[in-house]
């Protein structure tokens, strides 16, 4: 059952090691979901999104669902960009969501990404909490944003408004075990 992105609001609030969990935000593509559906796991280290402090100072305004968002949005335009390198797959952003220990992840977060993080370690799928991708609907304005990335990096305006339209496609929310349908 599909749903859109409800209360995002489960991540820590540091990047200290507390041994609390941290939710982290990793853009995906169908076939790399496939792949990792099928090997169990990623190969470490993997980089994500997730509310650091540099994303708290970015957006200081924002609570903490906004936040969560912030990151969700951000590995969803990452997603774009693993979508540039791999043309054959489907037109669809990917973005799992996996509970990880704090100090299993580390900021490297800069003033463009501040959400950016690595995990040290491999996720496991039974890390992940849910999924959130395009419907079919969305893929020619994604397939349009991926090709206008390049020209968006580049400062074209208009190839940032492309890109920009791809964002204003909301993802769905699938449940972990609703994602094996999702690879065909």
């Amino acid at each position: 059952m599909r749903r859109r992105a409800a209360s995002l609001a489960h991540s820590c609030s540091s990047l200290a090691g507390s041994g609390d969990l941290m939710r982290v935000y990793l853009p995906y593509t169908l076939p790399a979901l496939a792949r990792l559906l099928a090997e169990g796991q990623t190969a470490a280290p993997v980089r994500g999104y997730a509310v650091t402090p540099a994303l708290r100072e970015w957006y200081s305004s924002g609570d903490e669902e906004e936040l969560e968002y912030v990151a969700l949005t951000q590995a969803a335009r990452a997603s774009l960009r693993l979508l540039l390198a791999d043309p054959q797959a489907p037109g669809r952003r990917v973005v799992l969501a996996a509970e990880l220990p704090e100090e299993q992840v580390s900021g490297i977060a800069g003033f463009d990404e501040p959400a950016l993080v690595v995990i040290k370690v491999a996720v496991r799928v039974r890390d992940v909490v849910s999924g959130h991708v395009d419907d079919p609907g969305a893929a020619a304005d994604v397939r349009a944003a991926v090709a206008a990335l390049p020209d968006a990096d580049g400062g074209d305006d208009d190839a940032r408004f492309v890109v920009d339209g791809a964002e204003g496609h909301e993802l769905g929310w699938y449940a972990t075990q609703e994602l094996q349908h999702l690879t065909g």
